[in-house]
């Protein structure tokens, strides 16, 4: 399976899509301190205003994922793109914190939609051998969407306030969502798709590697949502740096950390896989461990130019993992319920991650300061680790010898399923 031209604007077009989701997300929080001011809100209800986007978008991906399996996957990503940035440009509107919940929710649902089916879509336009850097790339859109939603949020909401800020980055999503109506579905799909059900939800929770890389990727998403909400608060309160400019470093750091780490694992993984079956859970579990140090030592310093470059680090390697584990969830899954894998993987992740970071993160600063909240957070990244290790582990014992389906992937047969 060669790369073609049209693989590659599927990517870049995947790939923008990807960005404006994570900006329409993050933008929420660059603007938390002037949300905090106008709406009078407690650090407890800043931190839920974040977890019940998370509790949406978890509980809606299951329902998605069946029908990603079933029905036209380009259609599921043009229309959930339009609906997200519609409920950010609402979230402008909003006069109550009731209304603001409602409106980030119904964000939640859009990009639940998208999450779901974006990933095995655009790995299966590339053959297995390029996949892992397919999805460090797919990833890549994670910090560096993020890191622009900082900037966004911080420069629009201190210059022309909080509600211009969701109502500028909403029209880009919309316009690409649209585009994305047109895309021609893969030929791995049309080629092997077969009849799923949401019983086939039960062979995903007997595939231990499957389970343990979404429990894994959910360690990782619990200490990065605790960070994504709580940095910027952290940096205005801790170093005395407006809103703007606490937005601006936290954004810089994460989206060259976030670049760097994501392609640094892509690529290791890859290139790691030659000479191991263990590839993707070895950088795995390495960025896992290698993180904390650097993310401990970053809350500990009083000086604000040791805590960003130690932050970079952490972040550098909390990405590393993201990549790789997009492409192992791909790989031993059948194409006919990739939708469904990822749609589960989606819960799994935010119900044990950043559904409930935030918030916990911000009951815990009421009670004991924001800096011990998000060292604390940092800490939970050793369980990552130790479970990339037994998620390496089983997929070397259930995986190992099995044939593999022309796009790489291990079908439906080969798995017991």
């Amino acid at each position: 399976m060669k790369t073609s031209p049209y693989s590659r604007r599927v990517l870049v077009l995947i790939f923008c899509i990807s960005l404006f989701n994570y900006i329409d997300r993050q933008v929420l929080y660059a603007v938390f301190p002037l949300l905090k001011a106008d709406l009078r809100l407690s650090d407890s209800e800043l931190g839920f205003l974040a977890s019940s986007f998370m509790i949406v978008y978890m509980c809606f991906a299951p329902f998605v994922g069946y029908f990603g399996d079933r029905v036209r996957r380009p259609l599921i990503v043009g229309v959930s793109a339009v609906f997200w940035s519609a409920a950010t440009l609402f979230s402008g509107f909003i006069r109550s914190y009731g209304q603001l919940i409602f409106t980030r929710s119904a964000v939640g649902i859009g990009e639940a939609g998208y999450g779901t089916v974006s990933p095995s879509y655009l790995a299966e336009w590339f053959p297995k051998e390029q996949r892992g850097r397919i999805m460090a790339l797919y990833a890549l859109a994670i910090p560096v969407g993020s890191a622009i939603g900082y900037l966004l949020g911080g420069f629009l909401g201190q210059h022309f306030g909080w509600r211009n800020a969701f109502y500028i980055v909403a029209v880009p999503g919309a316009l690409l969502g649209f585009a994305a109506l047109f895309l021609k579905e893969t030929p791995e799909k049309l080629e092997r798709s077969g009849h799923v059900s949401l019983k086939s939800y039960k062979a995903l929770l007997v595939n231990r590697t499957y389970l343990l890389t979404a429990f894994a990727q959910s360690i990782g998403t619990f200490s990065v949502g605790g960070l994504a909400a709580w940095m910027p608060s952290y940096f205005v309160r801790n170093f005395d740096l407006s809103v703007a400019r606490a937005g601006f470093l936290f954004g810089l750091v994460t989206v060259l950390a976030g670049v760097a780490g994501s392609f640094a694992g892509g690529w290791a993984a890859d290139w790691l896989g030659k000479y191991t079956k263990r590839a993707f859970f070895i950088v795995g579990y390495l960025s896992f461990f290698l993180s904390v140090p650097f993310g401990v030592a970053a809350i500990l310093t009083d000086s604000l130019r040791t805590c960003l470059v130690l932050l970079f680090f952490a972040e550098f390697f909390i990405f590393a993992h993201s990549g790789p584990y997009h492409a192992a969830i791909v790989e031993t899954v059948p194409v006919n319920m990739r939708s469904m894998a990822f749609a589960l993987d989606i819960f799994i992740i935010h119900a044990f991650g950043d559904a409930v970071s935030p918030f916990l993160v911000g009951v815990v600063s009421d009670a004991a300061g924001l800096p011990i909240a998000i060292l604390l957070a940092m800490l939970y990244l050793v369980f990552g680790g130790v479970t990339s290790i037994l998620a390496g582990e089983a997929y070397v014992k259930d995986f190992h010898g099995k044939p593999r389906g022309p796009g790489g992937g291990f079908p439906a047969e080969a798995l017991n399923i």
